[in-house]
């Protein structure tokens, strides 16, 4: 009887006969970037594509994001994952923290999309959908100008205002100095447009005595109205899905956030709950993620 369970798993965790798989790579303000195509077996233009944006400092291929694409392939979605290039050719992996940092927070915006320009000429309903900051990152893009080519958009436990103005708040407790010195210093700079002057800092975004430009530095620690993603989406005529974890200990105020603009869309902004979920969907929780977005999807086509 076990053989047979395992290989009831087996079959469960088996991809779809015709099911594809495909590293892609497309050039974005000068760089190289890296992105996984997964297709269903009954790929066609009118099959839903979804773009997936990861969060910071992250890549195409951690857990959340190949756990929900794959989740979506068997709901018969495609799915378009990349890595930001984050100043750097072909990147894989982790950022890093060694390395030097040069890039700013808009820069995703320009490489989201274009893989939706890509996406486009794969598939008729194409959506966005980012994770943590990406989530932000996907309603700058949304809200940028011109009405995007997407039909929706899914923000995975979006980053907050909030959360960015924690960051700020807890950069003393966390570094051993005061964000205030530094902040200033490479606002001066950009302002005097030296922005690729390099800092020498405690601390960036998850990284010890780091080494950064300083409009990298002044892009990722200066408030800024784009960071309230809520306030992104109330901009917006499209349909967005907000997915908020009940047990994120990262960004724990996704429903405070969005709960009012949910409340007041009409429909077309809709806030759910996965309960028990953390920041990251982890296991069986990426498949109650795929549910949501395959019948938001559902509705929206």
């Amino acid at each position: 009887m076990r053989w047979l369970m395992g290989l009831a798993v087996l079959l469960l965790l088996a991809p779809p006969a015709g099911a594809a798989e495909q590293e892609l790579e497309l050039s974005a303000g000068g760089r190289t970037t890296l992105a996984t195509l997964r297709t269903p077996a009954s790929m066609g233009p009118d099959t839903p594509l979804v773009v997936m944006t990861h969060g910071t400092l992250a890549h195409k291929d951690m857990e959340v994001i190949q756990g929900v694409a794959k989740a979506l392939e068997q709901r018969g979605i495609a799915s378009l994952a990349h890595t930001l290039s984050l100043g750097l050719d072909r990147r894989k992996g982790m950022y890093d923290c060694a390395a030097r940092h040069d890039y700013v927070v808009d820069d995703a915006v320009a490489e989201i999309g274009a893989w939706v320009i890509k996406a486009r000429g794969m598939s008729r309903f194409v959506f966005t959908l980012g994770h943590s900051r990406g989530g932000n990152q996907v309603a700058r893009y949304l809200a940028a100008g011109e009405p995007p080519p997407v039909a929706g958009a899914v923000l995975l436990a979006p980053v907050t205002a909030k959360a960015e103005a924690d960051l700020r708040a807890s950069y003393a407790q966390t570094y051993g100095k005061p964000l205030e010195p530094f902040l200033k210093q490479a606002t001066r700079t950009v302002a005097a447009g030296r922005g690729g002057e390099w800092m020498d800092v405690p601390g960036f975004i998850y990284c010890r005595n780091a080494v950064v430009t300083a409009r990298a530095f002044a892009s990722f620690y200066a408030a800024d109205t784009g960071q309230d993603a809520a306030a992104l989406v109330a901009r917006l005529k499209l349909p967005v899905l907000v997915l908020a974890a009940t047990k994120d200990t990262v960004v724990p105020d996704v429903v405070a956030s969005f709960a009012p603009l949910a409340d007041s869309s009409g429909g077309r902004v809709q806030l759910d709950r996965i309960e028990d979920a953390d920041h990251f969907f982890r296991d069986l929780f990426a498949e109650d993620a795929a549910d949501r977005i395959a019948e938001f999807i559902k509705q929206t086509r």
